[in-house]
């Protein structure tokens, strides 16, 4: 993976906390990048090429101005009130290069000091076991605070831990074993069947979990669950949630309204216009 700082810039030494999404269903924690993005009016200061991502170009997805800005598959933002550095990723990693994606990143965040991840994530509704509604939306978490995946902060907040976490688990620990240095896949394991058990640590998260504690940093995985289609209630609530943990003040935010959110001008057009209301 390769860094390229935009003319002029630098990453500020003080900003520790790297936040990024892992890509799952819904695009929850992409969407919360933006919003966070958006709102904090964090200035792009890079981006960073890695051959396990697909290629991709758009506009730019913040301002309106036809400015000649392009969007690129990884972009690294920062946003000097806050001291956060914030990387957002357009585009999927190559089937089966999750793990090495996952190892170049933690090179990045380690080599430009970060001393904590958080990762923004979202799970698959049909997969919640226990629900409950009655309060809403429930975020849940995994950190590496402790073996058992929990943490402080998180449970002053309210949030539960990951269901049905184990580090013992066979894939969880094949992580582990994966995301240390000079590893090897083990081509046999790839071939077995997967188990209900092996739907978590089977997910992007997972894989950069594990990369980044291997590295000796500190990472904390937000993730909800959520179905396909409008998510972004689920992004505001994400974001809102990072808000809270991160102790960004909203008075750092950008925006007019009374929460001061912006949400991000690509959002426009984010699922079409619309529809003609005279078929009905």
């Amino acid at each position: 993976m390769e860094f390229y700082l935009e003319e002029g810039r630098k990453l500020n030494p003080n900003s520790s906390t790297l936040i990024l999404p892992a890509l799952s269903v819904g695009n929850v924690g992409q969407l919360a990048v933006d919003l966070l993005i958006s709102s904090l009016k964090a200035d792009k200061i890079g981006c960073l090429d890695d051959p396990n991502v697909l290629p991709c170009v758009g506009n730019d997805a913040y301002s309106p101005a036809p400015a000649g800005k392009l969007a690129l598959p990884l972009e690294a933002y920062e946003s000097s009130s806050s001291a956060l550095t914030l990387v957002q990723q357009r585009s999927p990693v190559i089937k089966g290069m999750m793990i090495e994606y996952a190892k170049n990143m933690a090179n990045f965040a380690a080599s430009n000091g970060k001393k904590h991840v958080i990762i923004l994530s979202s799970l698959d509704f049909g997969r919640w076991k226990n629900i409950d509604m009655s309060s809403g939306m429930q975020m849940y978490y995994l950190s590496s605070s402790n073996l058992d995946g929990t943490d402080a902060d998180c449970e002053s907040l309210g949030w539960k831990t990951l269901q049905d976490y184990n580090p013992g688990q066979r894939m969880w620990k094949h992580l582990d074993e994966l995301a240390e240095e000079g590893s090897m896949i083990d081509e046999d394991f790839l071939f077995e069947e997967l188990e209900d058990e092996d739907y978590y640590p089977s997910l992007p998260f997972a894989a950069l979990f594990s990369c980044f504690k291997a590295k000796g940093i500190k990472v904390t995985c937000l993730l909800c669950y959520c179905s396909e289609g409008d998510n972004i209630p689920e992004a505001f609530y994400m974001a809102e949630a990072t808000s809270k943990f991160t102790g960004l003040n909203h008075k750092e935010f950008q925006g007019n309204g009374a929460d001061k959110w912006i949400a991000p001008f690509s959002w426009q057009s984010v699922y079409g216009p619309p529809a003609d209301m005279t078929l009905f």
